[in-house]
């Protein structure tokens, strides 16, 4: 296995594996996601590899064909006089292809972007997991994150 940053030739791939966690969630919550649709088009990730806050790293099998992918961007606290600065890595995206899943590729990822964070002079990584997607919440509590603050919901009622 190779991580690496993605590179133009990969976004057909990211596109499948977009696919596969835009479909977890749809599952989850079909009254937020569409199913059959995904997060970013090519063009829309086109863009994010040029941008410079923003990392899109991969893991390649030896015939380098991603397996898995984990979206980042580096996020810095404003200058307001109540909050301490920070430098913020948070995870916008993260998947192992389904058919490679148990196999500790998502553990070797988070290893390394943990070592890109603290390179980066980052204080923390941060991301948002949804309430019922227990196999990510299982696999985040198992990597050490820690709740930070909670989101909540009440959705209303349409006939009333």
């Amino acid at each position: 296995m190779t991580i690496r940053k993605a590179k133009e030739k990969d976004i057909p791939r990211l596109l499948d594996l977009l696919s596969q966690v835009l479909e977890i969630h749809a599952q989850i919550r079909p009254d937020i996601f569409v199913s059959g649709t995904t997060k970013y088009n090519q063009t829309e990730l086109q863009k994010l590899l040029e941008l410079e806050d923003y990392f899109i790293y991969v893991c390649a099998n030896e015939l380098d064909n991603v397996i898995a992918y984990i979206f980042c961007e580096l996020r810095k606290t404003r200058n307001l006089n109540f909050m301490v600065p920070a430098k913020t890595l948070f995870i916008e995206d993260f998947c192992v292809d389904e058919a490679c899943r148990g196999q500790h590729i998502g553990t070797t990822l988070f290893d390394f972007v943990k070592a890109e964070a603290k390179r980066l002079g980052c204080n923390d990584i941060c991301l948002n997991v949804w309430e019922n997607n227990t196999l990510a919440k299982k696999f985040y509590d198992a990597m050490g994150f820690k709740p930070k603050s909670s989101q909540m919901e009440y959705i209303l009622d349409k006939d009333n």
